[in-house]
């Protein structure tokens, strides 16, 4: 019997999105003058108002007000509704770092004990990441999750390009895929949830939506006369964003991912500077997997690292292969050990993760796009040998 699978994502004008956009461009200000600041940066958003809290220990100055205000222009909030970047009001309490915390990144416990230079940072908390890969799409993503993300991306584009400019920034997606054991052969129904206007009918925005969104984006040979289409179908959707509905940083964990396709350890990513390993270490997680699955090791591969504040290594590493393994889970453990230093100062010297690069991520998903360095398959051809 053949089994289906769902994954949403949402538009860069999704009240939650918004978000996670204002924390992240808040991080990229701070990291573009003091690449060592520590960060952990929360927002949420309601009718006519923004509040930035969290933790912020830096030598230099940002405008977050400022900051916040370009942010939310930027997504397409202009329109003088019950929010727009022009007269909203930004809250601020942003406090520095707990020094509890601060003394267990600055120095770990391997560090401590005269440990190298890699040991110098300890892990910012507790918790366990996961990454995964898998070869069903080119980006060795789940397709279910990366077709709702280009569709996602796909309404921000024709709605600022002009060719919809009756849509408005919010909006959601999701698709699902039927499978035939491993393998995606069909799409079984797409819906999208786009805000408009008050003056377009629904009967253009669905032939639209269907035309300029849906059809550019999923391959036709995923398409058939059964492929349900809902395309807002409460009927309209005018009222979106904070205006409609608050927003909160770190809501969107399953759509940041792999749309719920493995396991997640619960903490967010945005406005978390690098010694976050819940950032840091799902990132490397990400780049572990996918190098494993490029390398032809697994068809299929998650990995669970786990970490204690305070601390360089890794207390665990975990691997399920779904049983498509060309060596034992146990093996791949060991392989990935040998070759990826899983602490947070080589996780942070392998990536890059001084750089201010995070406000991108922070919509249309941090996973299987190109143009982060955790994404990269440098280390798949040295990985052949394991074969």
């Amino acid at each position: 019997m053949n089994k289906f699978f769902t994954s949403e994502s949402v538009t860069e004008g999704h009240p939650d999105k918004v978000c996670d956009q204002i924390a992240d461009a808040v991080l990229d200000a701070v990291l573009t003058n003091d690449e060592n600041a520590r960060a952990a940066i929360e927002c949420c958003a309601t009718t006519g108002m923004v509040l930035v809290m969290g933790e912020l220990s830096t030598n230099c100055y940002v405008d977050i007000s400022k900051i916040a205000k370009n942010t939310i222009k930027e997504i397409g909030y202009v329109h003088g509704q019950g929010f727009s970047y022009n007269s909203l009001a930004v809250i601020t309490a942003i406090h520095s770092q707990s020094p509890d915390i601060a003394m267990g990144v600055d120095a770990s416990l391997e560090k401590k004990a005269g440990g190298e230079i890699a040991d110098q940072i300890g892990a910012g908390d507790q918790g366990m990441m996961f990454g995964y890969a898998v070869n069903e799409t080119p980006e060795l993503m789940p397709l279910p999750v990366m077709l709702s993300h280009k569709m996602a991306a796909r309404l921000a584009e024709v709605r600022k390009s002009g060719l919809l400019p009756y849509l408005r920034p919010d909006g959601k997606t999701q698709v699902t895929v039927e499978y035939d054991g491993r393998t995606p052969v069909r799409v079984d129904t797409v819906v999208v949830s786009a805000q408009h206007d008050d003056a377009v009918s629904q009967e253009q925005l669905k032939a639209d939506i269907r035309k300029y969104v849906i059809e550019s984006v999923i391959d036709p040979k995923y398409l058939d006369g059964r492929t349900k289409f809902l395309i807002n179908p409460t009927g309209r959707f005018e009222v979106g964003g904070p205006e409609g509905d608050s927003g909160l940083t770190g809501r969107k964990i399953i759509v940041d991912t792999y749309g719920g396709r493995c396991a997640h350890g619960g903490g967010s990513f945005s406005g978390k500077d690098c010694t976050k390993v819940d950032r840091s270490g799902a990132y490397m997680a990400r780049y572990i997997c996918k190098n494993v699955v490029a390398a032809g090791l697994a068809d299929e591969c998650e990995i669970e690292l786990a970490y204690a504040i305070g601390v360089a290594n890794p207390v665990s590493v975990f691997v399920n292969s779904f049983g498509t393994g060309r060596v034992s889970d146990d093996r791949l453990v060991e392989i990935i050990r040998e070759n990826f230093d899983l602490r947070p100062y080589a996780i942070i010297e392998t990536l890059g993760l001084r750089r201010p690069v995070f406000r991108k991520t922070a919509a249309y998903g941090h996973f299987g796009r190109e143009e982060f360095a955790w994404e990269r398959t440098d280390r798949a051809e040295s990985l052949k040998k394991y074969l």
